[in-house]
């Protein structure tokens, strides 16, 4: 047998592990005959292909299969304690890093605040520190390392994992991979924010069985996911999604966005607009619960504080996450007409007020789509709430095993 014939052939064997891997990850529980039809493989071979996942304790067995006629078949699943995954998320005000097992389980987390306007120095020095500490719990459990992911706003160049810009941290050009794999010795993988939720959401959360829906991160900044025929949509150069730079206004006198341009959607619909819409209200002395909030906590007007009032009965909390609600609807109403999703979901920061915020949207996406698409999209919450892009850091490292299940040794 010619060397090009055995590179073919481990090519072969290499892509139908993955995707029994995938198959168990998305189906399970499920037995070696519902993959072999699933597949359209021989029993054999998937045998033998299961016995290799199982090698790598990535997958194990769970119970009989007693229903129907027949022996009994042996059930398979992902394996929770194949190892553990470091995932980080770098907002724009905050760093968090949590230590889940291999489905997206959380074992230890923790964030600290972070001031945009402190160096990126600073910002990489606190998150490698809370990245150390996970490590460290994953080796007092005596669980293997499977990788480290990173989330992050802005623009990302995936093969080399750097960070091409981010808009609200005026980062440029920051060598995440090379910076994180150096510091640790873990394999790292460096993803958007939005991109990373919208992967999480696929293998763990409410969009596991879809095929096309759009996943929207709204806090300080307003990212997309756009996951079409079952695939992470990226664009030519990878940086699709930016959803929030989008114009919806034009006009000279309206607010600039960081990323230098006006009339940019999230300047409308994202967290700042939200607190700017309040103190405006407070400004004319409209009566709200919000100023003796504000006194009582001695703390800076926030979303969170926002909220308490709203869930107080306040009208002028109420009304300005409408407002917010309105704005996000009528950018995804243009998106729905485009991409026809059967799902839009709503994570990041801001789904903390999604009961306020969806209303709106969903009145305005009804209103600006065309009847046909509006009926056919739900709209709802992430499964991860603000926790999506963190939970997305971890899921680009499971999703690329799942793809390359040979990245991990056999036991």
């Amino acid at each position: 047998m010619n060397s090009r014939n055995t590179a073919d052939q481990i090519l072969v064997r290499e892509t139908n592990l993955s995707s029994v891997l995938r198959l168990i990850s998305h189906e399970a529980p499920v037995s070696r005959a519902q993959l072999a039809a699933k597949i359209g493989l021989n029993k054999s071979t998937v045998s033998s292909l299961v016995e290799d996942l199982l090698d790598r304790n990535l997958i194990h067995e769970t119970g009989m299969n007693t229903m129907g006629t027949g022996r009994p078949a042996t059930l398979l699943e992902i394996n929770p304690k194949a190892g553990c995954i470091v995932g980080a998320e770098l907002g724009v005000d905050f760093v968090a890093v949590v230590l889940t097992d291999f489905v997206g389980n959380i074992l230890w987390r923790k964030q600290v605040e972070a001031d945009p306007a402190e160096s990126l120095e600073k910002t990489l020095d606190q998150t490698l520190a809370l990245a150390n500490e996970a490590m460290t719990v994953c080796k007092d459990r005596k669980l293997n390392l499977l990788g480290l992911g990173l989330a992050t706003p802005g623009t990302v160049d995936l093969n080399e994992g750097v960070l091409i810009f981010a808009p609200n941290l005026h980062w440029h050009n920051v060598p995440f991979r090379k910076v994180f794999s150096e510091a640790t010795g873990l394999k790292v993988y460096v993803e958007n924010d939005a991109n990373a939720a919208a992967i999480a959401e696929h293998l763990f959360g409410t969009a596991r069985q879809l095929k096309d829906f759009i996943f929207v991160f709204a806090g300080i900044g307003l990212g997309g996911g756009l996951f079409l025929n079952g695939e992470l949509y990226r664009g030519k150069n990878g940086y699709a999604g930016e959803i929030g730079h989008s114009p919806i206004l034009a006009e000279a006198f309206q607010n600039p966005c960081h990323c230098g341009n006006r009339g940019c959607w999230e300047t409308y619909a994202n967290q700042y607009s939200i607190i700017h819409r309040v103190s405006a209200r407070l400004e004319v002395k409209r009566s709200s619960l919000i100023p003796a909030m504000l006194a009582e906590q001695n703390a800076p007007l926030s979303i969170q504080l926002i909220k308490q009032a709203a869930d107080a009965g306040d009208r002028e909390a109420i009304d300005s996450f409408a407002e917010a609600g309105a704005a996000m609807g009528q950018g995804l109403a243009g998106l729905a007409n485009i991409f026809n999703p059967e799902k839009i979901i709503l994570g990041g920061p801001l789904s903390i007020a999604g009961d306020y915020l969806l209303p709106s949207i969903r009145k305005t996406v009804s209103k600006h789509s065309l009847p046909e698409i509006d009926q056919q999209v739900d709209i709802g919450l992430s499964a991860f709430g603000p926790d999506a892009s963190l939970i997305g850091a971890v899921a680009i490292v499971v999703d690329d095993i799942l793809k390359n299940p040979i990245h991990v040794e056999r036991r």
